[in-house]
């Protein structure tokens, strides 16, 4: 099976998963789906965290949960919407710790691509979801298919930085090496948690973990559009 959208390098490390049961059952799954519901994000947009992220170009793993659910939100990164959609909840949260922490000014869109094309992987750990039903998607081998992925990027010679907010994301440290990787955990960003979350100081922690790597920093600044 040949996946439209994943780079070369991620396709040539996931093709077992790819060619296995399982991702067909999945990808049967979702195309029923599609024919009688709205399904996000676009079949396009599915594997956008992977073309903008090659395997060779990832240094820091942004793990998600599900994708968003609302009309035209999700597109493939996680947290991250495009210019011209409202940036949701969680996304704000992101944008506001970002401005208290590091000070940089709060765009005008929430769109995460600057970060992707620097080698922040936006990986959500399920890849669709039904319209308006949140965690509708769960349970049917996306899971299984990202954390393949996980393990792909634990395996790497170098360090790398994993970035865990909240509960779901911190139970995929069990498929890290930490001994060799960097794992930076906090609570969700999420308004139910984002007491916990403001404070945190991901982003310059992340950018000392990959100065102690020898790695370039990441630029958080994201320009309006």
């Amino acid at each position: 099976m040949t996946l439209g959208g994943l780079a070369p390098d991620w396709h040539e490390l996931l093709a077992s998963d790819v060619e296995a049961p399982y991702f067909r059952a999945l990808q049967e799954f979702v195309a029923k789906e599609r024919k009688e519901y709205a399904v996000y994000p676009p079949q396009a947009d599915v594997y956008n965290a992977f073309q903008l992220t090659p395997f060779v170009k990832v240094k820091v793993l942004l793990l998600g949960q599900d994708p968003y659910h609302d009309d035209g939100q999700a597109h493939g990164l996680a947290f991250s919407v495009r210019p011209g959609i409202k940036p949701p909840p969680s996304l704000r949260n992101i944008l506001k710790e970002l401005h208290q922490e590091l000070g940089c000014r709060i765009p005008n869109n929430g769109c995460l691509e600057p970060w992707a094309r620097q080698g922040v992987m936006l990986l959500n750990a399920v890849l669709t979801v039904r319209a308006h039903e949140p965690a509708s998607h769960q349970g049917k081998g996306w899971e299984r298919f990202t954390d393949a992925v996980i393990r792909k990027l634990s395996d790497r010679d170098d360090a790398l930085v994993f970035v865990l907010w909240g509960g779901f994301a911190r139970r995929k440290s069990k498929l890290i090496d930490s001994d060799r990787h960097v794992i930076i955990e906090s609570a969700h960003p999420s308004p139910l948690s984002a007491a916990k979350f403001f404070g945190s100081k991901p982003f310059s922690k992340i950018n000392a973990a990959l100065k102690q790597m020898g790695k370039d920093e990441i630029d958080w600044r994201l320009p309006d559009v």
